[in-house]
């Protein structure tokens, strides 16, 4: 029954994210915005250093949906787990996915992944790199390497977040 009980919590979260967030469709826009610009302006440094951050947050969003990196050089990649909800309820990851990886298949088999924060073992091949499982006020700060130029997806794992949080990652 408690096992019961945290489904349904999780589900009504996700209900109310989703339909609260309808009214929030200027999010992704600014973030495009903020984009565009920063390409013109600050982010060609930070893409040559390949030195990315992103939160998420308690209303299961990425505050981007678009990161770009250098092929070839270290990304040093930041995830900051901006809300308060402890990360049995409302955890986030970030997961970047090989090109051709079906995020469906991936999401599906990640749910059923909980003793390993939602990180499917046999799944590793489709995996280029992963943060931790954060709970609200939580970072953390991973790196690595990809050498080919392509877009890669990325994803947050937690059971149900998939559908609001996921981007590209744009390596040239």
């Amino acid at each position: 029954m408690n096992a019961k009980t945290k489904i349904s919590v999780l589900v009504l979260m996700g209900f109310l994210a989703i339909t609260s967030c309808g009214k929030k469709e200027t999010t992704p826009v600014e973030a495009t915005e903020v984009n565009e610009t920063s390409t013109e302006g600050e982010a060609a440094p930070a893409a040559a250093e390949n030195v990315l951050v992103i939160e998420g947050n308690d209303q299961m969003q990425f505050n981007k949906n678009e990161l770009r990196a250098v092929a070839g050089k270290p990304i040093k990649l930041t995830l900051k787990h901006v809300g308060k909800i402890p990360k049995e309820a409302m955890g986030h990851n970030l997961v970047i996915l090989q090109e051709g990886t079906d995020e469906a298949a991936f999401a599906v088999k990640a749910i059923a992944a909980k003793d390993t924060d939602y990180i499917p073992a046999s799944e590793k091949a489709s995996i280029i790199a992963h943060t931790k499982l954060l709970g609200g006020g939580e970072e953390d700060t991973i790196e690595f390497t990809i050498d080919k130029k392509g877009t890669y997806n990325f994803l947050c794992t937690f059971p149900g977040h998939v559908a609001m949080m996921k981007g590209v990652l744009i390596v040239e």
